[in-house]
């Protein structure tokens, strides 16, 4: 849904994501318009798929970095960043020029083509994917993406790739990788095969948050 110009709905600490990010100051969220994936339970539709938001430069963005950093928050999360993957690199880029230190988070539905993560290597601390399906059928059925399972398959095998270890600061997260599932009402058992695959493939090295 983007059309080239970068768009955010809404910048802000957030105290109410995954706890190894959010702390006791919140995660400083950045809430991108549009989407990759079109499901049907989002929380966030007029965002997504509405094209909520504001059109911004890269210079904004990394202005916005240092906003939220002065209002006390742990990090900065980047919410649905996908399809603005190239501004956020310039963007986290300049803010590092300029000195900024705190961790980010690219936070994402995990459908990503791994030569966009790639990218990313060296700017990104944190991964925060889903995994929404080990099933094409329900892929198919609920976010209009039958290759899900095999894209965030790769993803997340990159991520991993990049942050093979979870780093602490305390009872905070400075680096590695959380998978985030969210288990669908009747489809327990797609469920269970998807923290199969991630344990088989992974054991302990990311960190699994599971949402009813």
């Amino acid at each position: 849904g983007a059309d080239g110009r970068l768009r955010v709905a809404r910048a802000a600490p957030h105290m109410w994501e995954e706890p190894p990010i959010s702390g006791k100051r919140g995660s400083g969220t950045v809430f991108f318009s549009h989407c990759p994936l079109r499901c049907v339970y989002c929380q966030n539709r007029n965002i997504s798929s509405g094209g909520f938001g504001t059109d911004i430069t890269v210079g904004r963005l990394c202005d916005i970095f240092f906003e939220l950093a002065e209002k006390g928050v742990h990090n900065i999360n980047l919410v649905s960043p996908t399809q603005y993957a190239k501004e956020i690199v310039a963007a986290v880029r300049m803010a590092k020029a300029r000195g900024f230190s705190l961790p980010f988070v690219w936070n994402t539905g995990g459908y990503e083509r791994v030569e966009t993560l790639r990218a990313l290597e060296g700017l990104v601390d944190i991964y925060l994917t889903d995994y929404k399906y080990a099933s094409c059928a329900l892929a198919a059925r609920y976010s209009d993406a039958a290759d899900y399972p095999a894209a965030a398959d790769a993803a997340l095998r990159e991520m991993v790739r990049q942050q093979p270890h979870c780093v602490w600061g305390g009872e905070l997260l400075t680096r590695g990788v959380i998978v985030r599932h969210l288990v669908l009402p009747t489809h327990a058992d797609d469920s269970c095969e998807v923290v199969r695959r991630v344990y088989d493939a992974y054991g302990d090295r990311v960190i699994l948050s599971l949402m009813s």
